[in-house]
């Protein structure tokens, strides 16, 4: 398996803000394809870890999810975007080993976190989507990328929106102005 040398980031102590309330059970996003973001919050919403990864064909996927699955546990939550046969490898995994999942469209993730111009194509959806990711980052206190991939951008996001949904953060953190339009719980 090749993974991206620029998020290539490795498990390692988390950041002083992300142990301070993390009770059993992570949450893992997941930007589903053959290019797969990742990125991984404690129960207080800080992000723990992000990657990228290459992996080519789905049956390295498979192989690769079951690792990874196996490596980020304990889990509580997989919150996957994207369809197909890359998210079904995912979505089967989670539910074999007793994960709670919750699939997301793009377009869902995005209405939360993104201002309506910031979504008029998709390379300004992207490039927004990586400066939201990096104020995560630096609020989160995780390592910072020395380029950030924009599928670990949007796993990141993509696991921001999952916290609201599952009930572990109440609002959005004002640090990270989201756009937010529905700050509320939807």
């Amino acid at each position: 398996m090749r993974t991206s040398k620029s998020n290539a980031l490795q498990p390692r102590t988390p950041s002083p803000r992300a142990t301070l309330t993390n009770d059993q059970g992570k949450l893992l996003a997941v930007d589903a394809g053959l290019r797969t973001g990742l990125a991984v919050y404690a129960r207080n919403g800080h992000l723990l870890c992000y990657r990228s990864h290459h992996l080519g064909k789905t049956s390295t996927l498979r192989r690769a999810a079951a690792r990874l699955i196996a490596e980020f546990q304990p889990l509580s939550w997989l919150i996957v975007e994207g369809g197909g046969p890359q998210a079904d490898v995912w979505i089967h995994l989670a539910e074999r080993t007793g994960i709670e999942v919750r699939a997301v469209a793009a377009e869902r993730w995005r209405a939360e976190l993104l201002h309506a111009r910031q979504q008029r194509n998709g390379h300004d959806a992207k490039r927004a989507a990586g400066d939201l990711a990096r104020r995560v980052i630096a609020w989160s206190e995780a390592k910072n990328p020395t380029s950030l991939r924009h599928d670990a951008a949007e796993a990141i996001l993509i696991g921001l929106w999952g916290l609201r949904t599952v009930g572990w953060l109440q609002a959005f953190p004002t640090e990270l102005k989201c756009s937010a339009a529905n700050n509320g719980h939807t």
